[in-house]
Parts: C-alpha cells; sequence; structure tokens
C-alpha cells in the first residue's frame, strides 16, 4: 500500500495558516456543562495536540469550532472568523471527527468524487489524495470491507480534499497498526512544515508525545493547561535507586533537599529533589552501596493523568 513518503507533496505551500482561537467558549446541554469558559489558541506550522480524558469536551470543542454546534456563550473562530462565515471553507479547513460516515457499498474512489462534485472540486482530486493516504492500491474497492485503520485514511483523504490551510482530527491514528501511526506521524508533520495549522485530539499520550509540537490538555470541559511538550514536562525528575540497604539511603538523604517518596514495582527507590549526581554524591559520602541509579524521565502519560486527576466525566 503505497503512501506519501516524506520526498514530496501534492499540495499547495501554504506561507502561514490562519490562528484557530476559542476565546471564553462555553458549552451546555440541558444541565450539563461540556465546555466551561474554554479559551486556547492553535498556531499554524506546528502540530497541536488536543488532550483529555473522555467526556473532557474536546469533541463538542471541536464541534464548535466547526460549526456544527453553537456555543452557549463565547467564540470560536479560523482566522479570526468563524466557521460558518468563512469565504472558502472547504479550501480553508479540513475535519475528519470520525471514521464511520461512509456507504459501505461504494468504492473509496466513488466515496470522494460525490464529495468532490458537491462542493465544487475536480474529481481527479480524489485519486490524489487516495494515493497521499496510501489508499491508491484499494481505491475501487468497497469501503464496507475496510479495517478501521483504512476508513481512517479515507478520512483524512475526504479531510485533504480541499487542500485546507487547517486540518482537524479526533483521533486519527485509532485503528492504525504500528507502521501506520509511524507513518501518520511523519504526513502530520509535514502538514506542518508547509505552514499548515493542524490540530489533533487524542488520548494516545504515548503517540501524541511523538507527533505534537504543543498541546491542549482539558479536564472538565475547562482548560488545564497549554504550552509545549518541554514545558509540560518540565515537572521534577525523580531518581531510581538500587541498594540493598534503602534504610541507610534515607538516613543519608536526611536535612538535604531530597527525599524517598517510596519504590517502584522493581523494587528501587524513588527519590526527588535531586538529580543522579546529588543522590550518588550523598550515598557515597555515607557509605551506602549502590547497585543502580539512574533518571525516570518525566513522562507526558504521567504528566497528563496528574493534570487531570478525576477529570473524566
Amino acid at each position: 500500500m503505497s503512501a506519501y513518503d516524506g520526498s514530496g507533496w501534492m499540495g499547495r505551500m501554504v506561507r502561514e495558516g490562519p490562528q484557530i482561537d476559542v476565546v471564553g467558549l462555553t458549552k451546555t446541554f440541558g444541565g450539563l456543562v461540556a465546555v466551561d469558559d474554554l479559551s486556547f489558541s492553535v498556531r499554524p506550522g506546528v502540530v497541536t495536540g488536543f488532550l483529555g480524558p473522555n467526556g473532557s469536551g474536546k469533541t463538542t470543542t471541536l464541534r464548535c469550532v466547526l460549526g456544527l454546534l453553537h456555543p452557549t456563550s463565547g467564540s470560536t473562530t479560523i482566522g479570526g472568523v468563524p466557521y460558518r462565515e468563512l469565504a472558502d471553507p472547504v479550501g480553508t479547513v479540513g475535519a475528519a471527527l470520525e471514521a464511520s460516515s461512509f456507504h459501505p457499498g461504494r468504492s473509496a474512489r466513488a466515496h470522494l468524487e460525490v464529495m468532490a462534485i458537491g462542493v465544487g472540486i475536480d474529481t481527479g482530486r480524489a485519486r490524489q489524495v487516495l494515493d497521499m493516504v496510501g489508499l491508491g492500491e484499494v481505491a475501487d474497492k468497497r469501503v464496507g470491507g475496510f479495517s478501521l485503520g483504512m476508513r481512517q485514511r479515507l478520512g483524512l483523504a475526504a479531510a485533504l480534499l480541499g487542500d485546507p490551510e487547517v486540518l482537524v482530527l479526533d483521533e486519527p491514528a485509532n485503528g492504525l497498526d504500528p507502521a501506520g501511526i509511524a507513518w501518520l506521524r511523519e504526513f502530520l508533520r509535514a502538514l506542518a512544515r508547509e505552514g499548515r495549522t493542524v490540530l489533533v485530539a487524542s488520548h494516545v499520550l504515548s503517540e501524541v508525545q511523538q507527533t505534537v509540537d504543543e498541546v491542549v490538555v482539558l479536564s472538565r470541559g475547562r482548560l488545564v493547561r497549554q504550552g509545549t511538550l518541554e514545558q509540560l514536562d518540565s515537572g521534577p525528575r525523580e531518581v531510581l535507586v538500587r541498594t540493598p540497604r534503602p534504610d541507610l539511603l534515607h538516613e543519608a538523604l536526611a536535612g538535604r533537599p531530597m527525599q524517598v517518596v517510596g519504590t517502584d514495582a522493581e523494587g528501587r527507590t524513588r527519590v526527588v529533589g535531586g538529580s543522579t549526581a546529588d543522590v550518588g554524591h550523598a550515598a557515597f559520602e555515607a557509605g551506602v552501596e549502590l547497585h543502580e541509579l539512574v533518571a525516570e524521565p518525566s513522562h507526558l502519560e504521567r504528566v497528563f493523568l496528574e493534570l487531570t486527576e478525576g477529570g473524566a466525566a
């Protein structure tokens, strides 16, 4: 199955795509507050991850951005304009919110050609985007026989029909195999390098960590954090120590700006407040025998869980 390999691109170069701005967005459904006074921006030229547990308001926010829902209050704009007022919505924004809105009896090519006709795009574009997402070899097969991963690729192809400056995707890696996820990662980065604005909603945090440049984190419909991965991952690191005398290590660290906070699954002592050099020097001075001394990176998954603790609605 062929796909874009990073050696070239079939779309136009975008000098700088429009910015997405969400300002004071609130959306209620009866007595349920799905999004609560939410504000954030998505810059062009980078891949932004939109993170949050199930029920945090991600999809509701995306639907407001795309004009599918009316905000209860606040606003969402693309390049300073609400989606419904865009002069060229198809050429400005491409979106894929689900991978199930396909007629099972139609071929992938026919599905996209019908969409192209509906928005005034040359039907030849259907074949181009199918090749771009790696579905060129199955273009004439019925969508009803596609796997979830193939339907995800077809949804992405549909989003690319208008060669948009902005791409909004909801869980695009869902159903993709490891090779497909690696391909998607480079694909999204290539779009951003062209100057496009790319917003990706996901809860697959390990994949997001390898794909996005910036993150927006939601919990219970509210903004928890926005910034680069480095900013989100800037908390104190833990040092893991394996020693036959953890009691002596604990005594060696007493009175220093370091403390033992427990043990991990392998029985190693967890220390916070210092580097491996700090812990090693304290142990050396106290004559504590060490068998292992490593710094544990502060993974995005752990930071995410800390930020959204108890946040699933």
